[in-house]
């Protein structure tokens, strides 16, 4: 897919964001609203999966590891053809396939259930190491955030990939800087992020803008050699939403009526 078409599904998928959390008056629009390029580009231009057979042996994988950015995973699926729009009406519901965190049980595309910040990664490593162990040519994308990688399982993980020169694994770090209780500095910081994941044996591509389709698609496309490729990518929490950028405080708050067509209108213009 062309660069213009990948921005109209961005658009799109933001749109969707915005309407599940304001449907459900809970969520989490920030973090998603930051992870929409990464997803977007992997699931349409690098991701060999069928909509019509998710459960494909042959498929890639993909692991969103910040489960809480539910709305960005399940707002691409709709748009690449894994499941009904209409499900949006019921996200957060009793009952619903479209819980807060993915359920890979319910969820067509969804192949590993997340939420439990820092294991994600290693589900990942798991499926990659796997595929090679098989001979397969599987390709395997995970989706991290910054605030998470204060987990020690997540450089647990990375030293695995590391170690049996997982090229088939590419994690990407939504670093939008702000994580529930405030930026990642106050919390607890990262320090030089790219130099941590050299030292733990990535290939590194460092965004300066995350948001960027074309710089996404650069990274993504660019080919690594015996060894894990590694995408820190920079962007801005709430991204496309002038009241939701940068704002700590729409980690895990969902917007009002009057909010939703504020943002609607914003991402339509």
């Amino acid at each position: 897919m062309q660069t213009a078409e990948l921005k109209q599904v961005c658009k799109a998928v933001r749109r969707n964001i915005i309407n599940m959390t304001a449907n459900a008056g809970s969520g989490h629009p920030g973090g998603s609203l930051s992870a929409v390029e990464l997803v977007t580009c992997i699931f349409f231009n690098h991701m060999r999966v069928d909509p019509q057979n998710p459960k494909d042996p042959h498929r890639d994988r993909f692991v969103l590891s910040k489960g809480h950015a539910a709305p960005c995973y399940y707002g691409v699926l709709a748009e690449r053809g894994f499941i009904s729009r209409d499900e949006f009406q019921n996200f957060r519901q009793l009952h619903s396939i479209l819980q807060g965190h993915p359920d890979a049980k319910k969820v067509p595309g969804v192949d590993a259930s997340t939420g439990s910040l820092g294991q994600g990664l290693s589900i990942a490593v798991g499926m990659a190491l796997g595929a090679k162990h098989l001979g397969q040519d599987t390709r395997v994308y995970a989706v991290c955030g910054d605030g998470e990688c204060q987990e020690g399982q997540i450089w647990e993980a990375m030293m695995a990939a590391s170690h049996y020169h997982l090229d088939n694994l590419t994690v990407c770090i939504d670093n939008n800087g702000l994580q529930i209780d405030g930026s990642n500095d106050e919390v607890m910081s990262l320090g030089d992020l790219a130099a941590k994941l050299r030292a733990f044996g990535m290939e590194v591509f460092e965004l300066a803008d995350g948001n960027d389709v074309e710089a996404v698609e650069a990274a993504l496309s660019a080919p690594v050699s015996g060894k894990p490729k590694a995408i820190l990518a920079h962007t801005v929490k709430g991204k496309g939403v002038s009241f939701m950028e940068g704002q700590v405080g729409w980690h895990g708050k969902a917007p009002g009526e009057e909010q939703r067509q504020q943002a609607l209108q914003e991402l339509e213009g």
